[in-house]
């Protein structure tokens, strides 16, 4: 997948937006059929100006394709913090 594919419905990887913080971001989806609910979540790349956001955060994610609010959880070793959502997901 390029930087800029988007496979419908079920992935994005690209360049995305929080705040007015450019980004790149991995994402994935799917339909949950216990709670009838789009769950989404993935990484968003290291990026010092995100350093001011903390864990249990909810921020506006914004790809070419949507947005979609999410909520920050764990920063992994590389410095990526992990989002995820419910409902229509920015892709």
């Amino acid at each position: 997948m390029t930087d800029t594919e988007h496979a419908r419905g079920e992935e994005y990887e690209g360049p995305a937006r929080i705040d007015q913080t450019p980004v790149e971001v991995r994402l994935r989806g799917h339909f949950q059929p216990i709670d009838g609910r789009f769950h989404w979540y993935g990484r968003i790349t290291s990026d010092p100006a995100l350093e001011t956001h903390t864990p249990g955060s909810t921020v506006t994610l914004v790809t070419p394709y949507g947005e979609a609010s999410g909520r920050l959880s764990d920063v992994d070793p590389w410095g990526r913090f992990r989002i995820s959502g419910t409902g229509r997901p920015p892709f």
